[in-house]
């Protein structure tokens, strides 16, 4: 199915399913859906961040601190955050519920879940989304958030989840 052919599952603002949309239609209209958000840290606490493709449909060439992406007609958080994790970086691992994340700007509306995972090994990134990354301290993940064009609501994650990762080293 192309990529503007996905269909999405349109949700109201208690995250019931409302109606379900292609990709490209949501987008236009900006209609509120469901996405995940996954922080990959390795043992050492390093969490990777990475700069999205020119081509993505929203925030384009913006650093981000997580992975994820849109939940698919049809599937749970957690499936799609596997689902996601697998896609960009190749990565099949437990994940962690840390809850949930509402936002809303111009571009975007969404009721999101965030996952935590730990990764000890090398990811392989997906070329169609992913231009570069790496895995880094998190005070420099707080530095990129400061200083670089960065997705907002993966800032807004970190923000909110900022406490969850406090126990790993600087």
């Amino acid at each position: 199915m192309p990529f503007e052919r996905e269909l999405i599952d349109l949700v109201d603002d208690a995250d019931r399913i409302v109606g379900r949309a292609d990709r490209r239609d949501m987008r236009a209209r900006n209609l509120l859906h469901r996405a995940v958000y996954i922080f990959v840290a390795n043992p050492s606490g390093q969490l990777f961040v990475h700069q999205r493709t020119v081509t993505k449909d929203v925030y384009p060439s913006h650093w981000d601190v997580t992975v994820g992406g849109v939940v698919g007609s049809g599937e749970s958080y957690a499936h799609a955050a596997s689902r996601e994790l697998g896609e960009e970086l190749g990565i099949v691992t437990p994940l962690c519920a840390l809850g949930p994340l509402r936002y809303e700007d111009a571009a975007t509306r969404l009721l999101g879940a965030v996952f935590f995972a730990i990764h000890d090994g090398p990811v392989t990134l997906q070329e169609d989304e992913i231009a570069r990354g790496a895995f880094v301290s998190v005070a420099s993940a707080e530095r990129i958030l400061a200083e670089e064009r960065c997705c907002p609501d993966g800032a807004l994650a970190f923000r909110t989840y900022r406490h969850m990762l406090a126990a790993f080293p600087d």
